[in-house]
């Protein structure tokens, strides 16, 4: 079967990188940046397309972290990027998206942040375990989904921004 090719995942500036950043100098973020790994999928049947840890991660039951991954994704329009955490990590910690599911439309890579995923998660474990996820293991996944519009639809606005940024006005 022949998937049909609708996006590319590429890193965001250095510029843009640093800024999800407030405890780290240049040196320090530009050795983080230099090994960020663009997403891809394990297998030939994966659906989704791993995204790695930028840096160690330490999570205790209850605690979130902001994930800037250095990663903008480019795609056809009529599609969106959805965001899920690795099954493997929700299922044993309760590891959990704050917006419970990421979605990157496809202008979001035109924004001034350059399109720049970040990712909040949640240590939601009630077990009491500490989540530890190693530089460069997978951490989320995301699924490219084709969609669809009213018929009615009339919307001509462009993006700046993300977080809320379409319903700012």
């Amino acid at each position: 079967m022949e998937f049909k090719r609708i996006a590319k995942f590429e890193k965001v500036s250095f510029e843009q990188f640093k800024t999800g950043f407030d405890d780290k100098n240049d040196a320090e973020i530009k050795a983080l940046y230099d090994d960020i790994k663009l997403p891809k999928r394990a297998t030939k049947g994966s659906a989704g397309y791993d995204f790695f840890a930028p840096f160690d991660i330490v999570l205790e039951p209850g605690k979130t972290i902001k994930i800037p991954t250095g990663i903008r994704a480019q795609m056809e329009d009529n599609y969106v990027l959805k965001l899920y955490p690795r099954s493997g990590l929700g299922f044993k910690y309760r590891l959990q998206l704050n917006n419970t599911v990421g979605i990157i439309d496809s202008d979001y890579y035109y924004s001034d942040n350059e399109g720049h995923i970040f990712a909040k998660i949640t240590n939601d474990s009630n077990e009491n375990k500490t989540v530890e996820i190693k530089k460069g293991t997978g951490f989320m996944q995301g699924i490219f989904v084709e969609y669809g519009i009213t018929i009615d639809d009339d919307a001509t606005e462009t993006r700046n921004g993300g977080f809320g940024s379409t319903t700012k006005k």
